[in-house]
């Protein structure tokens, strides 16, 4: 019997090109290759679709290397139509030979075209499954306010926020000044659409607030300003129920900030100091079982599909939810399969399920 074909994707053109490569170097030494055929398609910063190396190590994280899709040449050509699902390829000669059928896409992609429907829109188009959330979902998770207020709405408690744009700022700065400085310090600063702590700041006193918003804004056009709550960094991870079932919850794992102002891009990618990550959390069992049922629902409210991580704070007294994301950072060491590989799953297995799932559900 042929193995079932996955071709993983990933790169992309966002700010998180590098952790997405990254991330699809762990799903790639992950893949049971007696299962399934492997195709590694590789996006570069300039959205070229390449036929890709299948090795790992290539996409290994480190501070002083980031790995990156570069234009190798080739270009992946899609099926035609939803009578085929031949990927091929054409070589820099003009040669062009078979991938063979696909089977499942699985889109390690983070940030702007690739986390935000846009590249479930393109495979939906194409009648390829994949794995993951669907075009709806994608977009919500991918835009903070957006889904800040949908949770709202569905009673899941969340920061308190202004979302801005560089035209309200400029037809009526005095005002949104006044919005936003209703937050009180601290108050965060960040892109709407972007993830891995990328554009983000902290600001504590309120000269600092335009160089923060002037970062955030090099990132996307609309920028959320968060009140600071002060509390726990937790997180866990959601995978679908079984059968209609409830979501699955993981346990939840804690983001302990002893040497730096908040959990940034060197913290959570570069092994900065000041950081510690504690799966299991230390939480009583009426503690762990809110923080379940609140990701559950946070799951749900935004389409509960594929798989999300759910963040959260918390007071001591009360849990908000701060972001639900559809395709969280997937290295070995990141929070999400550590969740899940303390939950009692192994890496290896937690990919397979999220290929198979697809499968069933295609």
């Amino acid at each position: 019997m042929d193995r079932p074909a996955v071709a993983v994707l990933f790169g992309g053109r966002s700010s998180e090109h590098s952790i997405s490569s990254a991330t699809a170097g762990g799903v790639l030494r992950a893949i049971d290759r007696d299962r399934y055929r492997v195709i590694p398609i590789g996006i570069t910063r300039d959205g070229a679709f390449v036929l890709e190396d299948d090795d790992p190590e290539k996409f290994a994280l480190e501070a002083s290397h980031l790995p990156e899709v570069v234009d190798n040449g080739t270009r992946i050509l899609w099926p035609d139509s939803t009578l085929t699902r031949e990927l091929r390829v054409a070589h820099s000669d003009g040669s062009v030979t078979s991938l063979g059928d696909v089977d499942i896409v699985f889109p390690i992609l983070h940030g702007r075209y690739g986390e935000d429907g846009t590249i479930q829109g393109m495979l939906e188009l194409l009648g390829l499954p994949y794995v993951g959330a669907g075009v709806l979902m994608s977009a919500i998770g991918m835009n903070k306010h957006v889904a800040k207020s949908v949770l709202k709405a569905a009673g899941v408690a969340v920061v308190p926020w202004v979302a801005v744009k560089r035209s309200d700022l400029a037809r009526d700065r005095s005002l949104w000044e006044r919005r936003i400085r209703a937050l009180g310090l601290p108050v965060f600063v960040k892109p709407n659409q972007a993830g891995s702590s990328v554009g983000v700041s902290k600001v504590s006193d309120w000269n600092e607030l335009d160089a923060a918003l002037d970062l955030a804004f090099d990132e996307d056009a609309t920028v959320l300003v968060e009140q600071a709550v002060v509390g726990r960094e937790l997180e866990c991870g959601v995978l679908p129920g079984v059968d209609g079932a409830d979501p699955r919850v993981s346990v939840a794992g804690e983001i302990v900030v002893t040497g730096r102002d908040f959990y940034d891009f060197e913290a959570k990618y570069l092994d900065a100091p000041g950081i510690d990550l504690v799966c299991p959390a230390d939480l009583h069992d009426g503690e762990l079982a809110e923080m379940q049922r609140l990701a559950a629902r946070a799951f749900d409210a935004l389409g509960g599909e594929g798989l999300s991580r759910v963040d959260f704070f918390y007071t001591g007294t009360e849990f908000y939810v701060n972001e639900v994301n559809t395709m969280p950072g997937f290295t070995p060491i990141s929070m999400f399969p550590t969740c899940w590989i303390a939950s009692g799953m192994t890496y290896p297995e937690l990919v397979t399920e999220l290929i198979e799932t697809a499968r069933v559900t295609a």
